[in-house]
């Protein structure tokens, strides 16, 4: 009986042998999320470079629910010297939003109760690197981005996109995006970086104080460009041009030109249907219809009034009437197409 409990007994030590030994050889969430800020700590903007094998090591291989979250960026270097697609431009933006999250999150990581709610990393991945990666999460167009969260188990279903309007606005958007989907703040905003340094803004200055007596010489002397009437007409046409076209709202929320099209990547989308966006390209497109109703308008009371030809002033107002006529319809059918509200004129009843 002894002889037949040593079988036994072997089958077990080694069932718990091999059992040991899987756990050992499948890492826990605190060792995934120390490799992750490991290999955060080794990029200067804090965004992890993803491949196939590290995609299947903290994704498809490690259980859900994970002790951390995943906004991947993904990218294609062949595709970077499109300009449509802005992916150079929105990869720097994405990297922004990577440090300014880091940045902002760094008291928060090194107290002892950090959060684990705070464990989101950023993320890129290269087509020609990782296609099965691509494939995994069902990308077919760029530009593309995807909040993997904790409880991810199909990388394509679970995940969630980020839409076009997401990237309008670059690394604001993105951080807008990042609260309302992971529910994570940024914690402060974006810092972006001086727009000229310390020695250049001291070069500059030096510049200025050199050249200040010459100017006030100048400028007394009323020898510049400024005392130029044709300079000041050429602002007022460009303020003009300026308020009409929704430049402000394009500076202001980083709107894009244009958008590429999903459905046919080398088709470009100049106009988008909805009132909740306006692409850049949309209102220089108004902001010049304006201008030439603006210049008629001009041209008549200023210019048309001193001709001595009453024929000629006939003339040429009713082309300007036509022109403008063009112009306003126009404008009203962009914004009928946009807004799907129909703008039409009514006859007084007296008229009828």
């Amino acid at each position: 009986m002894a002889a037949s409990q040593m079988p036994m007994a072997t089958s077990l030590l080694i069932l718990l042998l091999v059992m040991l030994g899987g756990a050992a050889s499948s890492p826990s969430g605190e060792d995934l999320v120390a490799e992750l800020e490991t290999l955060r700590s080794q990029s200067p903007s804090g965004v992890i470079h993803l491949d196939d094998r590290l995609v299947s090591r903290f994704l498809t291989s490690a259980a859900a629910p994970r002790p951390y979250s995943l906004l991947i960026f993904f990218d294609a270097a062949q595709l970077r010297s499109k300009p449509e697609l802005h992916l150079p431009h929105l990869h720097s933006e994405f990297a922004l939003l990577s440090a300014s999250f880091a940045a902002h999150h760094h008291k928060d990581d090194a107290s002892s109760s950090s959060s684990s709610t705070h464990r989101l990393f950023f993320c890129d991945v290269e087509f020609g690197e990782s296609q099965h990666s691509f494939a995994l999460f069902g990308v077919s167009s760029l530009p593309h981005a995807r909040l993997v969260p904790a409880s991810a188990r199909s990388l394509r279903d679970d995940s969630i996109p980020m839409d076009q309007s997401d990237f309008s606005r670059g690394a604001e958007s993105m951080a807008d995006f990042v609260e309302a989907k992971a529910k994570i703040p940024l914690g402060g905003p974006i810092l972006r970086p001086p727009p000229i340094s310390p020695r250049q803004a001291l070069f500059l200055l030096a510049a200025l104080l050199i050249s200040a007596p010459f100017l006030i010489r100048r400028v007394l002397a009323g020898d510049t460009l400024i005392h130029d009437r044709r300079l000041w007409m050429a602002l007022a046409l460009f303020v003009y041009f300026f308020g009409v076209s929704g430049t402000m709202h394009n500076i202001i929320r980083n709107m894009p030109m244009f958008l590429p099209d999903r459905s046919n990547p080398d088709r470009l989308i100049f106009f988008f249907q909805g009132s909740g966006m306006q692409l850049g390209a949309e209102g220089f497109a108004v902001g010049f219809l304006y201008m030439v109703v603006g210049l008629v308008l001009a041209f008549a009371t200023h210019a048309l009034a001193g001709w001595k030809s009453v024929s000629a002033q006939r003339g040429f107002m009713l082309v300007g009437m036509l022109v403008a006529y063009w112009a306003v319809s126009k404008v009203i059918y962009l914004d009928n197409w946009k807004t799907g509200y129909s703008i039409h004129a009514f006859w007084p009843n007296s008229w009828r």
